[in-house]
């Protein structure tokens, strides 16, 4: 990984997605613990009635997807704000390549390059 040149575009692309990745931290942040609320019924507890339940018990799969969804994207977040801080943000933890600009635009969580990722 060569040093960067302070003009090199990265850098910027660098500090504009690091904004971008706590402003998504933040946001999976209030999403999961909405998400857990309705899981713990925090805002309408389960009817003491069996059909009733069945009823209040039909979207646990799609919170629980929801649930594994967001643990995963905060995941990448913030391995992607760990290579932010080590400095190695943009370089393909595979083979080291630069990780097209583009790629990193589209995708801030990028960790490999398009080769690498076929």
């Amino acid at each position: 990984m060569p040093d960067l040149d302070p003009s090199d575009p990265l850098i910027a692309v660098r500090e504009e997605n690091r904004i971008r990745l706590l402003e998504s931290q933040g946001e999976w942040n209030h999403r999961l613990e909405a998400i857990r609320s309705d899981r713990r019924r925090a805002r309408a507890p389960l009817d003491p009635d069996f059909s009733e339940q069945a009823v209040q018990r039909q979207n646990d799969p799609t919170l629980d997807a929801l649930d594994e969804r967001g643990r995963a994207a905060l995941s990448a977040i913030r391995a992607a704000l760990s290579r932010i801080e080590a400095g190695n943000y943009g370089w393909c933890v595979a083979c080291g390549a630069p990780i097209a600009l583009e790629r990193l635009r589209a995708e801030p969580t990028a960790d490999h390059c398009m080769g690498c990722s076929r």
